[in-house]
């Protein structure tokens, strides 16, 4: 059905929505809508796409089918849409999450005509039942969210996007609507081209989000940046992505350590704990959320004041997708990246056993990124570029690059030798083969087409590999020469670059960024290895304090606090008992147990010297293994063989003994009584018990098997003991 031109969508829109005005293109999309043409809409995160479907379904007769790749976000989009209307029944979602009577109360809704917006997953869109039902239903049209899924060049490609056609041909023809945030060139080609909409009116905004500040800064103390950077932004939500689940935990758990109010999402959580920390944060019960990509597609949270990516993403797609969830009310949007080169060598890794195709478009779209993070040149620049969008400032003055700009140098020479190479090599060959020709390196490509017999070869040899990649980069953006996408990124010379060889002039090129290759393991340090030293003065005051101690209650010094913990005190002086169970081997069993005179000495000496302790820019830290912890602790509750504990965890049983002491030293009880008395001898047991309770000066092992005979005791039947030791006496 086609709706006349001279309707007044406004009134439409104030009726629904209580808006006054559009924005953008909102209105013209609306109108190809309601004229019942093929749309494709590209539009930035924040510019209101859901509005370009939403509003022509509310208007037009029957039910739109919205294609929707997440059960999260189509609950959300319902729960906005019945918000907006007086009848629950005016937005559906169809999905797996539904029983049988829910199932059947939506296909009552759609049938009585109450239901104007019915949200389906493609899996769901091809199930038979589903197909037969649709077939009986008015459709008004089709709206495909998120339509970047369909194109394996989209930074989050879904082979099941693919069958959308087909099954739209099998229920029954209607207009079509595709929308997305984020395509290059090729991927809306796709698109298109997939669905069968070459001849779609075609709605393209600026993917400029002048309010975002975008920012790279190398892979070092991670942890402690972001806290100090979340500390200082305090009360702002933000998101944090990281690439893996495990880093997720660690990451929140090390952030709530360090008194930030912060929740872990992904896809390997449960259901209900998921949506639940997803609730958390938009109510803004919590401030942050560390994500994996698998969070934040569709939600709408204006507010959210920063994105911190832990990891680069895989492309530049994912990257403006992500970041794009910040600032998407016009306010203050930071943007900031952490690069490390490991961690693209990492992802390359990953991609290794994967088809031959994938690969390829896999590395195109990696190398994309390690430009966007390694360039000195205006990173709105670099990303506009990326989306075939031109930006013309010189100078965007909301990014690093931008801000402090890196030095500059003419580049004609460069340029001219790249440009004659290409041409050369006939307009065949990639970057880095390019790059490898002008260095003059031998590669087995490089003499199998002979291209070290070429003039160019060798010619850019003072200079590096960086130096090269920078120039072709920056040709690129400044549109000398282009990529030929469809043929894996080959090298063309643009008009521009050929009229530049016969009239060359002077051009300025940047200096790139060298990022150090560094990795990050800050977020799982133990929180012992900080790098102090040890205040010696102090150091000797808590062992003089421990003996007196360990007199009182009759026990060896060890067994109240262990000489690394003490070291650890004297580096951070902690003066309350919840700064002393972030202490080396300290848990708060420990700490509650015999802390009080220690802090206090603590307390008293950092006043007396007048000591400006370290703690504030100490990050706090988690042990980097407290779900093994949690493990162990619980295999050994059940009684679970300590060699199965190991199996299970692919240790060996020394590293096994390792962690068990370090859960006992810090002052949690374990009984593995049920385990020594299968091991060890009942008079071996009694004597080594008496060994560390009336001789030992130290924990030493070594000092033990001496005292004891090797001959008669080996170390793990000493280990095993002092464990119970420290746990039935210390603990």
């Amino acid at each position: 059905m086609s709706i006349g031109a001279d309707i007044s969508l406004t009134n439409y829109l104030n009726q629904y929505f209580g808006f006054s005005s559009f924005k953008g293109n909102q209105e013209v999309i609306i109108r190809n809508v309601l004229a019942g043409n093929d749309t494709f809409v590209l539009m930035p995160t924040g510019g209101g796409k859901s509005l370009c479907y939403q509003l022509p379904a509310l208007i037009m007769d029957g039910t739109a089918i919205i294609i929707s790749p997440l059960i999260a976000l189509m609950k959300n989009q319902v729960d906005s849409m019945r918000s907006f209307s007086v009848d629950d029944g005016v937005a559906h979602f169809l999905n797996s999450s539904l029983n049988k009577t829910q199932t059947q109360k939506v296909k009552q809704d759609i049938l009585a005509g109450k239901t104007k917006m019915l949200y389906v997953a493609p899996e769901s869109l091809t199930k038979e039942e589903n197909i037969v039902f649709l077939k009986q239903v008015n459709i008004s049209f089709y709206a495909i969210d998120e339509a970047h899924c369909i194109s394996e060049w989209g930074h989050d490609f879904r082979p099941e996007y693919r069958r959308i056609r087909p099954i739209i041909n099998e229920i029954g023809n209607a207009p079509l609507i595709a929308l997305t945030a984020t395509a290059t060139p090729k991927v809306q080609h796709d698109i298109q081209k997939n669905l069968g909409m070459l001849d779609a009116s075609v709605f393209k905004s600026s993917f400029n989000r002048s309010n975002l500040y975008y920012e790279v800064r190398p892979k070092v103390n991670v942890s402690k940046e972001i806290i100090k950077y979340i500390k200082n932004n305090a009360g702002k939500s933000g998101i944090i992505y990281c690439l893996s689940r495990k880093k997720v935990e660690e990451l929140a758990e090390v952030l709530k350590v360090n008194g930030i109010k912060a929740l872990p999402y992904h896809a390997g959580m449960d259901s209900n704990t998921r949506s639940d920390n997803q609730d958390k944060f938009l109510m803004e019960e919590v401030d942050v959320i560390v994500a994996t990509i698998a969070f934040g597609m569709g939600i709408d949270k204006p507010d959210v004041r920063f994105v911190i990516h832990y990891d680069i993403p895989k492309s530049l797609e994912g990257y403006y997708q992500e970041t794009g969830r910040a600032g998407r009310d016009g306010g203050e949007g930071q943007c900031i990246t952490f690069y490390s080169y490991k961690d693209i060598q990492k992802l390359e890794k990953f991609m290794q056993g994967k088809p031959v195709a994938e690969q390829e478009i896999g590395k195109q779209l990696l190398l994309e990124t390690v430009s966007y993070a390694e360039t000195s040149v205006c990173r709105r620049k670099m990303l506009l570029h990326y989306f075939g969008e031109e930006f013309h400032e010189e100078n965007c003055n909301c990014c690093d690059n931008c801000l402090n700009p890196k030095t500059q140098f003419e580049g004609k020479e460069y340029l001219l030798m790249l440009l004659e190479t290409i041409l050369m090599v006939k307009e065949k060959f990639k970057g880095e083969h390019v790059a490898n020709i002008l260095l003059g390196n031998n590669t087995t490509a490089i003499k199998s087409y002979k291209h070290n017999k070429l003039e160019t070869f060798g010619e850019g040899a003072e200079k590096d590999i960086r130096f090269w990649n920078a120039i072709i980069r920056q040709a690129l953006v400044m549109r000398f020469i282009q990529k030929d996408i469809e043929n894996y990124g080959l090298l063309l010379l643009t008009e521009k670059g050929h009229e530049y060889m016969k009239a060359p002039h002077d051009v300025m090129f940047t200096q790139d960024h060298e990022y150090e290759e560094v990795d990050d393991d800050d977020a799982t340090v133990n929180p012992g290895a900080k790098g102090g030293t040890a205040d010696e003065e102090l150091f000797a005051m808590l062992k003089d304090l421990r003996k007196k101690l360990a007199k009182k209650k009759n026990l060896p010094p060890f067994v109240i606090f262990q000489d690394p913990s003490l070291e650890d005190m004297s580096i951070q002086y902690p003066t309350s008992i919840d700064e002393l169970q972030h202490i080396t081997g300290v848990g708060a069993g420990k700490a509650k147990r015999y802390g009080k005179e220690f802090v206090d000495l603590i307390k008293a000496y950092v006043e007396d010297k007048e000591i400006i302790r370290p703690q504030d820019m100490v990050v706090k830290s988690v042990a980097n293994k407290s779900l093994l912890k949690v493990f162990i602790i619980q295999s050994i509750d059940r009684k679970m063989d300590l060699e199965d504990i190991a199996e299970a965890k692919s240790l060996d049983m020394s590293e096994l003994l390792n962690e068990i002491e370090a859960i006992v030293n810090s002052g949690t009880k374990l009984n593995i009584d049920y385990y020594i008395n299968k091991a060890v001898d009942e008079d071996k047991q009694e004597e080594i018990f008496e060994y560390f309770r009336d001789e030992a000066e130290t924990e030493s092992i070594e000092e033990a098997l001496a005292a004891l005979g090797e001959e008669d005791y080996n170390e793990e039947e000493i280990r095993l003991m002092r464990i119970k030791f420290i746990s039935e006496l210390g603990n």
